[in-house]
């Protein structure tokens, strides 16, 4: 049996802010500026309802996709946030287009339910499974990488040390962290990335949080002191 993952909770983030801070400068800059970090699970609903979601997100903007979304779960029914997979199956792909749903999404969100019905993505078990596994078990479904796995596990399950090395984000963050005339790729940032374990999730939500900052404000040596001893 796998060992089972402690997700992160409030009391594991300001841990993993602390060490973080403590270990790289860089890093303890963009925590100091920042603030804490907010990247606790989002538990609302069930895994299965948490990646339909996902799969509509994708590509779309948040007033688009909130508004699909929400006609989705008025043709489905029950709660917003734990659609039926059964129900979704019983309904013909032309009533789910008609929510506005690509032809890809469709056949994706039908893929998905269709795993979890025949029990080859077994739902009930992905909280006990490694990093590894879930991912194993996510990415055979149609419109379910390997980064969208790596969200998962970030955002749903509160994974603490996944490190999505082909995040645009991500890259770009540690790039402006790390002050590298290139775009890492996937090999330099596991390189960069040496001193975020077993804290790579949260250092991960700091670089996406670098994209906003304002080069032009300086952190003082105090702040950087206080980034070593969060909370």
């Amino acid at each position: 049996m796998s060992p089972v993952v402690t997700p992160l909770t409030r009391r594991r983030l300001d841990k993993a802010q602390e060490a973080l801070a403590a270990r790289d400068i860089r890093l303890g800059e963009v925590i100091a500026r920042v603030g804490p970090c907010t990247m606790l699970p989002r538990r609302e609903g069930t895994h299965f309802g948490h990646l339909v979601r996902n799969i509509i997100h994708q590509q779309l903007s948040t007033g688009a996709a909130a508004t699909i979304h929400g006609r989705f779960v008025a043709l489905i029914g029950g709660e917003r946030d734990a659609p039926d997979p059964a129900a979704i199956l019983a309904l013909p792909e032309e009533a789910l287009r008609a929510c506005g749903l690509s032809m890809a999404k469709t056949r994706a969100i039908r893929d998905l339910a269709l795993h979890v019905v025949d029990g080859r993505l077994p739902m009930h078990a992905l909280d006990t499974m490694t990093d590894d596994e879930v991912i194993q078990a996510l990415v055979p479904v149609r419109g379910i990488g390997p980064w969208t796995a790596q969200m998962f596990l970030m955002f749903r399950l509160g994974r603490p040390d996944v490190l999505p090395v082909l995040d645009l984000g991500v890259r770009k963050g540690a790039q402006r962290m790390y002050r590298t005339r290139a775009l890492p790729d996937a090999a330099r940032l596991e390189k960069l990335a040496r001193n975020w374990r077993p804290w790579a999730s949260v250092a991960s939500w700091y670089c996406w949080r670098a994209l906003e900052l304002d080069d032009a404000t300086s952190t003082s040596p105090r702040a950087l002191r206080a980034a070593r001893r969060v909370p």
